[in-house]
């Protein structure tokens, strides 16, 4: 018998859950709530401690930079440091967030995203910034362009790879199940150039769940994962099983995000109609869930992602 699935985390209201971008990274969660009283010292500290792991680096950046008070505090770090490549990225990534909500100016963002580029050179992050607000407000040219930069730093940055699967996938709407299509030769791509170990093993998947949400958006797919049939025919199967022997022999929880790539996993089984395979990955999300794949499309994410565990463990 299956254990009881874990609980999922705190809510704010009824039907207001909530959804931690930190994910499993506990230090991070807590630096972000001391960084919201303004004691940057502990951003410093963990951010130096990140050092040129990219993809965390990245990661803790991107959720620190979404707090509503990030950018003054930067501007306090900068006063104090002046010559601090964090601060300045810390900076340029809230204000990329303050454009993406339209409180702030995308240009300004830009200019603060290439400034910290300018200090910090071998850091794919301030082009990470970059790449965030192109993914919602550049051309298809400019997000290229961005992630070849980020790429020519860190080849198999997760996040930026996500991003532009993201992009493509909104590409042509109208001709369907397109096997062809350009999202999933990208993400095939991608997935066999990276080593062995590479979590962008993950990335025809997430291929797959992006091209749902555009097709599902235009009219072209029913609303209802499950019902749509979009994980069941023979290509999708080969490439969820593909992705879950991957997980089996080289997951490790140590790895930056890799709570992303469980949910978009755990999302793809159960539409599979896989729900053994389904609940081993439910069992190692544990309480964090993100909002995409399981908001695809226009759902309220907590709602699917509990009904869809409590079915898996249910029936194994």
């Amino acid at each position: 018998m299956s254990p009881p699935p874990p609980p999922l985390g705190r809510s704010r209201r009824r039907t207001d859950h909530f959804f931690d971008p930190a994910l499993d990274d506990a230090e991070l969660a807590d630096v972000r709530g001391q960084l919201a009283q303004g004691r940057w010292t502990r951003a410093r500290s963990l951010l130096t401690a990140t050092g040129d792991d990219w993809d965390r680096r990245g990661h803790r950046l991107v959720v620190l930079a979404e707090g509503a008070g990030s950018a003054a505090w930067a501007d306090d770090w900068l006063l104090a440091e002046p010559e601090s490549a964090d601060a300045l990225t810390l900076l340029a990534c809230a204000h990329v967030f303050g454009a993406l909500r339209g409180k702030k100016s995308a240009d300004r963002a830009r200019e603060a995203c290439r400034r910290a580029a300018a200090r910090a050179p071998a850091d794919p992050t301030p082009w990470l910034g970059l790449l965030l607000l192109a993914r919602s407000l550049g051309t298809e040219e400019e997000v290229t362009q961005l992630f070849d930069q980020v790429r020519l730093r860190h080849p198999e940055h997760h996040h930026a790879h996500h991003l532009v699967v993201a992009r493509l996938a909104e590409r042509r709407p109208d001709t369907g199940r397109d096997p062809l299509h350009e999202v999933y030769d990208f993400a095939a791509w991608a997935a066999e150039q990276a080593p062995a170990d590479s979590p962008l093993a993950v990335l025809p998947v997430v291929a797959h769940a992006e091209r749902y949400r555009a097709l599902a958006v235009a009219g072209r797919e029913s609303p209802d994962p499950v019902a749509s049939g979009h994980w069941t025919d023979r290509r999708a199967r080969q490439v969820m099983k593909a992705a879950f022997d991957w997980w089996l022999e080289w997951e490790h929880e140590d790895r930056p995000r890799h709570c992303v790539d469980l949910n978009f996993l755990a999302h793809a089984k159960f539409c599979e109609g896989r729900s053994a395979e389904a609940a081993a990955l439910f069992g190692r999300i544990g309480p964090h869930l993100t909002p995409a794949p399981w908001s695809y499309p226009g759902r309220d994410p907590h709602q699917a992602f509990v009904a869809a565990r409590s079915a898996a463990f249910g029936s194994v």
